[in-house]
C-alpha cells in the first residue's frame, strides 16, 4: 500500500488573558504619547491593523510595569510550558494517540530562550518516552510554523511508521517595550500576540489523516537580514523592522513562490487555495494583489488576524486549521515570510 507523510491532526491554543485592541491602544497612549512626538500619527496602526482582540500570557497591566530579562524569561518559561502541554495534548487527543506514542518532537519558538528547551522541560508532564528525539528550532520568526511543518514532514518521511509532533509556540507579547521609542516598537505593540499550534505527522497509507504533505520549499533573499529580527539588550528582545514589509511582499513573493513551485514541477495554476501567514492587514492586501487573488479572497487570514493578532510562527497553522474546518481545497499552498528574509511553503493535498 502506498505510504506518504500525512497530517493526522492539528490543534491550536491561546493563553488565558484576552486583550481587546482598544484597551491596548489606550494603554499604549498613556505609556508613549507624552514621550514620543510622532506618536499620535503612528497610533493609527491600532485601528488599521485589522485586529480586534489578542491573547497574552500575562494581563495587560503587567506589560506596563518595569520589566527586564529575568521577569520576561520567567514569564516565558511558565507560560510557554503550560501552552505546550495544552496544545500538544489536544493534537494527540485528536489523532487518538498518547504522548508515549511520539517518536520525535519538533519545537519551534523564537520569543524566549530556555536551555534545556521546552519539550525537555515538559517531558514528564506530557509523558514522553525516554528515547524521544528532540528537535528545537529557534530564529525562524513568522515563517516558523510553515518551516516547522516542512521539517517535521521530512523527519516523518525519513522514518516510516514514526509519529512526529510539531509544536509552534510564540509569546510575542513578552517583547513589548516601554523604553524603545521607535516606529517598529509601536507597530509591534499593535500587532503581536501569543499562541501555539501543534500537528501530528506520520508516514501512513494514502487514505488516512487530514491531508498529505506533498512538497515544501524555501526562498532566501540575499542581503535582507536587516528586514526583520530581534535586537537583544538587558531589557529583553526588541523588534527590528528595517523596511516596510507590505511593498516587499507585493513585489517579491509571487516570483519566489513560483520558483519554489517550479522546483516541484508545479505552477501557480495548480494551486486551488493559496494560504498565507497574515502578518497584518496591509500584508494581506499586498499578497492578494501580488497573486491576483481578488480583494477579500484571503478571508480566513483576515479572520484569524482579527481574532488572534499576529502570533508569529503559529499564525499560519491557525489559518490551516480554519481552512481544514471549512473544508480544505484539493491542493493548498501554505506560505509564510520570516527573518532571513525568507519565504517558506508547504503544499498539502486533501485526504480522499
Amino acid at each position: 500500500m502506498k505510504r506518504s507523510v500525512r497530517l493526522m491532526s492539528i490543534a491550536t491554543a491561546v493563553p488565558p488573558f484576552e486583550i481587546l485592541q482598544g484597551d491596548v491602544a489606550m494603554a499604549a497612549d498613556r505609556a508613549f504619547s507624552g514621550r514620543f512626538g510622532d506618536y499620535q500619527r503612528l497610533a493609527r496602526v491600532f485601528e488599521t491593523s485589522g485586529i480586534k482582540r489578542r491573547f497574552a500570557v500575562r494581563p495587560l497591566d503587567w506589560y506596563f510595569t518595569d520589566l527586564g530579562w529575568p521577569e520576561r524569561a520567567a514569564a516565558y518559561l511558565s507560560g510557554a510550558s503550560d501552552l505546550f502541554v495544552k496544545v500538544a495534548g489536544d493534537a494527540l487527543d485528536r489523532a487518538g494517540l498518547r504522548a508515549s506514542d511520539v517518536d520525535c518532537v519538533v519545537t519551534v519558538s523564537s520569543t524566549g530562550i530556555v536551555t534545556p528547551s521546552l519539550e525537555a522541560r515538559v517531558a514528564g508532564r506530557m509523558g514522553f518516552r525516554t528515547d524521544i528525539e528532540r528537535v528545537p528550532v529557534f530564529g525562524l520568526g513568522c515563517a516558523g510554523g510553515v518551516s516547522g511543518l516542512a521539517i517535521a514532514s521530512r523527519l516523518a518521511a525519513a522514518q516510516p511508521g514514526s509519529t512526529v509532533l510539531l509544536v509552534a509556540l510564540e509569546l510575542c507579547s513578552l517583547a513589548f517595550r516601554l523604553d524603545t521609542l521607535t516606529k517598529a516598537n509601536i507597530v509591534a505593540t499593535a500587532l503581536f500576540a501569543d499562541g501555539a499550534a501543534a500537528c501530528i505527522l506520520k508516514s501512513e497509507p494514502a487514505e488516512s489523516g487530514l491531508a498529505e504533505i506533498e512538497m515544501s520549499g524555501q526562498h532566501l533573499w540575499p542581503d535582507t537580514v536587516d528586514i526583520m529580527g530581534w535586537s537583544i539588550d538587558r531589557e529583553g528582545l526588541g523588534v527590528i523592522f528595517d523596511r516596510a514589509i507590505p511593498p516587499f511582499a507585493e513585489a517579491e513573493m509571487q516570483p519566489a513562490v513560483s520558483s519554489i513551485l517550479a522546483r516541484a514541477g508545479l505552477r501557480a495554476a495548480d494551486i486551488d487555495r493559496f494560504a498565507f501567514h497574515p502578518g497584518g492587514r496591509k500584508v494581506v492586501n499586498a499578497l492578494e494583489r501580488a497573486f491576483a487573488l481578488g480583494q477579500g479572497a484571503l478571508d480566513h487570514e483576515r479572520a484569524i488576524l482579527a481574532d488572534f493578532g499576529n502570533m508569529s510562527a503559529p499564525t499560519a497553522l491557525f489559518v490551516l486549521d480554519r481552512l481544514i474546518n471549512a473544508g480544505l481545497a484539493p491542493r493548498t499552498l501554505l506560505t509564510a515570510m520570516g527573518p532571513g528574509f525568507t519565504a517558506s511553503c508547504v503544499s498539502l493535498r486533501r485526504a480522499a
